[in-house]
């Protein structure tokens, strides 16, 4: 039969009760810090990296729009000081032309070698024609000295051409313009053909197959340009 307990008994049953009850809560307490420990540690290296990330992305992204940037600016100057130079360069080079034009009046200034000079320039138009009767155009003060050149050419394509003669004519109706420095013009098939030997146009015929020789000359070669012309 068992005995009821006395109140001592009971009060050191109940203060045993709430000791392990306090026991288990302060462990749970525990466990529940720690796991709240673990997971705000996770969450916060979480964030961390994403924030990181996030930093890291906007650095790169930053980093290449200012690369960029500074390749479009570089670029640019580049360009612009490439065009400043050829803007020069072509200046020097109008200038050179200019200066050789202002002096296509000095060729005519010796007689002697003016007339050679038309001689050959008729010649030419001569073998290029390959006709028997052709007309010459000229200044109008140029005439006796052309006369006389186109004897000499008349004798020397005979000569050159085993016998074969050739008429000229000085087509004194269409005389060249005043504008023109010298040279001749030598007329074939029936008007049709009109080759252009006076100093103006030798000159820009000489500016167009001469200016990569005079560029290189003036600046050297440049390795990047494909075509020379």
């Amino acid at each position: 039969m068992a005995h009821a307990m006395s109140d001592d008994q009971v009060a050191g049953e109940l203060k045993k009760m709430t000791a392990f009850i306090r026991q288990e809560a302060l462990e749970k307490a525990k466990e529940i810090q720690i796991k709240a420990d673990e997971e705000f540690a996770i969450e916060k290296s979480k964030l961390v990296r994403q924030e990181t990330s996030s930093i890291d992305s906007q650095y790169e992204k930053k980093f290449k729009q200012a690369g960029m940037s500074q390749q479009i600016t570089r670029s640019t100057l580049a360009n612009k000081t490439r065009i400043k130079v050829l803007s020069a360069r072509q200046e020097l080079l109008d200038d050179l032309f200019d200066q050789a034009r202002e002096k296509l009046a000095d060729h005519t200034k010796d007689k002697g070698k003016y007339q050679t000079l038309c001689q050959n320039l008729i010649l030419e138009g001569l073998y290029a024609l390959n006709e028997d009767k052709v007309a010459i155009r000229a200044r109008k003060e140029d005439y006796d000295i052309v006369k006389k050149a186109m004897e000499g050419a008349k004798e020397e394509y005979k000569n050159s051409m085993q016998g074969r003669e050739v008429q000229l004519e000085l087509d004194e109706k269409n005389p060249q313009s005043e504008g023109c420095s010298g040279g001749v013009s030598i007329v074939g098939g029936g008007g049709r053909i009109d080759i252009n030997n006076t100093l103006d146009e030798r000159l820009k015929l000489l500016e167009t197959e001469a200016l990569p020789m005079v560029r290189a000359s003036l600046f050297g070669k440049n390795e990047n340009r494909r075509f020379q012309d």
